[in-house]
């Protein structure tokens, strides 16, 4: 959203929100997408290298039976691996629109702003000093590497002559993430552990287990209320700094808070599914195209849209060439690379 897409008065501007807003376009999406997802979801459980009836997945979902050999494989493979998919694509697609609304940034994403990389490299050195480290402790340090990332980032972009542009920012994210990347493939090739670092670059959920989806569920859902509560904040943040100011808003508070819901969605979403970019750079422009430009609605439909593009791209990926699984990342960047390009080339020519 331009800078001026809205009027300088404050009661103006939030009257524009209400009149470009269509709630019944939210909860058409809402209600359809939950329907779709759930369908997607079952449909994922049953197809695999061995194809299982819808019926015999309802009845390992609720009739569970382990001596079973189908039930066996729905419970223990593939309801984690669809579920995790879910959770990550509601995380990156959240954390996505949060950081476009925050910075007014129609280019920023947790792939693009160096937080991917970033949760990257510190994952490499876990891999490297501290191989038998648990699951937590990996998702721990991941947060930290992603919040090491997107300060660099910040912190060199704000520091350029105009102030922190889109492009300047998807500048500085492009260069501090080739470093950290050029740093985490050092630390593979030294410690010899290429092998492990490769299957998190090239993104996917196929080796997800119960004991991570126990662990990343809670921390998911208290940023995902969390990035409910502060929805209306976002919304005026994205009208500008002197607007929300002006409407009573603590936009440094706001931020930090969003900052830190940013944080715990992508650090948790690459501890799972690993280097998959461009999911929270599609997913809210598609959501506002369709709902408008309050963030009370592009939130919750952001996470919905975002569980079946990773659902339904986790799904191509065991299909398109089986027995090899195609990565994730790879198939979302299919889309994702057109469309950042569209956009830059859209932004620059707004500047």
């Amino acid at each position: 959203m331009k800078p001026s897409a809205l009027p300088e008065d404050p009661q103006q501007a939030v009257q524009q929100v209400k009149v470009r807003s269509r709630p019944w376009a939210a909860s058409l999406i809402l209600v359809g997408g939950v329907i779709l997802l759930v369908l997607g979801m079952a449909v994922a459980i049953a197809i695999g290298a061995k194809d299982i009836a819808l019926p015999d997945v309802w009845d390992a979902v609720f009739h569970f039976n382990p001596d079973l050999t189908e039930h066996q494989i729905i419970r223990e493979l593939r309801m984690p691996r669809v579920i995790g998919a879910a959770i990550v694509g509601a995380a990156f697609a959240v954390a996505g629109a949060i950081m476009q609304g925050m910075t007014r940034n129609p280019l920023a994403d947790t792939g693009l702003l160096g937080l991917n990389a970033g949760a990257g490299f510190a994952l490499a050195l876990c891999f490297a000093f501290f191989p038998g480290m648990s699951f937590l402790g990996l998702m721990l340090y991941s947060f930290l590497g992603a919040g090491a990332g997107v300060g660099i980032v910040y912190g060199i972009g704000s520091r350029s002559k105009g102030g922190l542009t889109p492009i300047r920012l998807v500048l500085a994210g492009a260069a501090v993430s080739a470093l950290f990347t050029a740093l985490s493939e050092g630390v593979a090739l030294y410690f010899k552990i290429g092998q492990d670092l490769a299957f998190w670059y090239a993104g996917g959920v196929a080796g997800t287990q119960w004991v991570q989806i126990q662990i990343i569920l809670p921390a998911v859902v208290i940023a995902l209320l969390a990035a409910f509560a502060l929805a209306r904040s976002i919304t005026l943040l994205s009208l500008g700094d002197d607007i929300a100011t002006g409407l009573g808003q603590r936009t440094g508070t706001v931020r930090v808070f969003g900052v830190i819901i940013v944080l715990v969605l992508a650090g948790t979403a690459v501890s799972i599914v690993g280097s998959v970019g461009f999911v929270g750079l599609i997913i809210p422009h598609l959501t506002r195209k369709l709902v408008g430009v309050d963030y009370r609605w592009i939130i919750p439909c952001s996470a919905v849209l975002g569980s079946l593009l990773i659902v339904f791209a986790d799904l191509a990926a065991r299909t398109i060439n089986p027995p090899q699984e195609t990565p994730i990342g790879a198939l979302v960047a299919l889309i994702g690379v057109p469309f950042f390009l569209y956009l830059a080339v859209k932004e620059r020519r707004s500047l």
